[in-house]
């Protein structure tokens, strides 16, 4: 069997990066594991080319090689997806489709012509896929019902599949589920409430596979909570220590946890020992009502900035991310969000809209309660650009209006690079000897950029020097990595105006529709007086 597996183009969104991306010649920031693992699981004397959109096209030669053609999308990515499944049928191929989108909308994938829906988590729904290929079978959905299963019977992804020079980082991953129930959150409805980890061998594994391959660069730990399981992952990252030590620390490690890693010191140390140098937080709100409100007590047990500083202060760079819309929020929750994110001193921080994502607990409560905005089309591409999908309890104008401005002062270029140097300066120093890089052209060339647009041409221009000075002054280990930061501002500093673009456009004809309703609603009440 020749199979192409396909991974959809993200939008622009938060996360693509693609101007800090230019400047060192990556197309990506993360591959597609999901492909990678599902190639793995799959017989092995299948034949598999994958190729991401978000990297090149497909070839003509590549459609034309291919029997199966297998697709995995999150919901940010629909619209690629649903594209990508109309030309492969377009071209008469069989089409498999996998992964959360799917997962949590069937029925668009099998609208756009998918025959096959290989659902939930593939190390059980992959081979029901495989042994009705050989039956045969041109169609079917493959589903867990409700079983999880054990990855510590995962194979290594097949890494050797991926153009590695078209990534900034590598993924691999540790953990699935989380043991919180936020009622917005979407991972605990795919991969339940109890975190299920690989083996630390079987990780090592994975990493030394990597290693062999050639990779020298940052891995993202994509578990969406890496501290899940404390017990599990401290095992893991004492095994991990002496394997990075004996390889000359080839790797940089970044991962996402919930807060309460700042109430264990031991585990931060370990993290850090073993080189990991950031961590995305979900702080969400420092609105304590909205938090206690949408099931997030785990950010209401300890201040929020003192957890943020502790982290920090042990050498790990902090990433937050922030939501505006909470049911009973009060009016100013933009401004509370961007008092917090200046006082805490977080370069990044991710800052969107509420959505209700498909099969949630926020989902079904407000199906029930009526508010879901045109349920039936279910959910368009998810990210910073898009109104919310459901009524909120104050009005949605003020809440967008909040937005706008909110994320046009946290990307203001001076104020980004305010808060990326007074995090630095309290960012504790790396344990783990610095991995001497190859000087090149591409590197000078990034560096070059970046010191005339942000020390030249942009109203930064005296601070970013005065500000680098400071760093190699009162903590020098970190200035690559600070640099790599302010790098990043050439992605905000043009996303900002996308956000402020789209919100108004899209708010605008939300206004329009809501003026027509009222004024069709004030005259449907006008005919019946009239007539009396």
């Amino acid at each position: 069997m020749r199979v192409l597996l396909l991974y959809p183009c993200f939008p622009k969104s938060f996360w693509s990066f693609e101007k800090a991306l230019a400047l060192v010649d990556r197309k990506a920031m993360l591959p597609p594991l999901g492909l990678i693992t599902v190639a793995a699981i799959l017989p092995q004397a299948w034949e598999f080319k994958l190729v991401d959109h978000n990297v090149r096209e497909v070839t003509e030669e590549e459609w034309c090689w291919a029997e199966v053609v297998i697709l995995s999308a999150m919901i940010v990515q629909k619209e690629d997806f649903l594209a990508l499944i109309q030309e492969a049928k377009r071209r008469g191929k069989q089409v498999a489709v996998g992964g959360p989108y799917a997962t949590a909308l069937p029925k668009e994938a099998g609208t756009a012509g998918a025959d096959y829906m290989i659902l939930d988590e593939g190390e059980i729904t992959l081979p029901m896929f495989v042994e009705a290929i050989q039956r045969g079978e041109t169609s079917g959905v493959f589903r867990s019902d409700g079983e999880k299963p054990d990855v510590t019977h995962t194979p290594i992804p097949r890494f050797d599949l991926l153009e590695f020079d078209a990534y900034d980082s590598m993924s691999v991953q540790f953990s699935r589920g989380c043991p919180f129930q936020c009622e917005f959150c979407d991972i605990i409805v795919l991969y339940g409430r109890k975190p299920r980890t690989k083996n630390p061998q079987q990780l090592l594994a994975e990493l030394e596979r990597l290693y062999e391959l050639g990779w020298r660069r940052s891995i993202f730990m994509v578990d969406d909570n890496f501290i899940g399981n404390k017990r599990n992952v401290k095992l893991m990252l004492r095994e991990l220590k002496p394997w990075m030590a004996v390889h000359n620390y080839p790797f940089r490690f970044n991962t996402e946890a919930s807060v309460d890693l700042a109430q264990d010191q031991e585990l931060m140390d370990l993290m850090v020992e073993c080189n990991f140098s950031a961590v995305f937080l979900g702080i969400e709100t420092p609105d304590e009502a909205s938090l206690s409100l949408t099931q997030k007590f785990q950010n209401t047990r300890d201040s929020l900035s003192d957890s943020v500083s502790l982290i920090t202060r042990t050498g790990l760079r902090v990433m937050a991310g922030f939501i505006i819309g909470f049911d009973g929020e009060k009016p100013g929750a933009g401004d509370r969000i961007v008092r917090f994110v200046e006082q805490t001193n977080v370069p990044t921080a991710m800052f969107s809209m509420l959505q209700a994502l498909p099969d949630t607990a926020l989902w079904h409560r407000l199906k029930k309660e009526g508010r879901l905005i045109d349920p039936d089309a279910m959910v368009s591409g998810m990210n910073q650009t898009t109104l919310m999908n459901f009524v909120p309890t104050r009005p949605l104008e003020d809440i967008a209006r909040e937005y706008i401005d909110a994320f046009w002062r946290l990307y203001d270029p001076l104020c980004y690079l305010e808060r990326t140097y007074q995090h630095f300066l309290e960012l504790g120093a790396p344990k783990c000897p610095s991995r001497i890089r190859k000087v090149d052209w591409v590197n000078l060339r990034a560096l070059a950029t970046l010191c005339w647009r942000q020390g030249v041409v942009r109203k930064t221009r005296w601070k970013f020097w005065i500000y680098l000075l400071g760093i190699l002054r009162h903590n020098p280990k970190v200035w690559e990595h600070y640099l790599g930061i302010c790098a990043l501002g050439e992605h905000f500093l043009e996303y900002r105006q996308i956000v402020k673009t789209q919100i108004e456009a899209q708010l605008l004809s939300y206004l329009a529709e809501k003026e027509k309703l009222q004024a069709k609603q004030m005259a449907e009440t006008a005919i019946p007086a009239i007539a009396s």
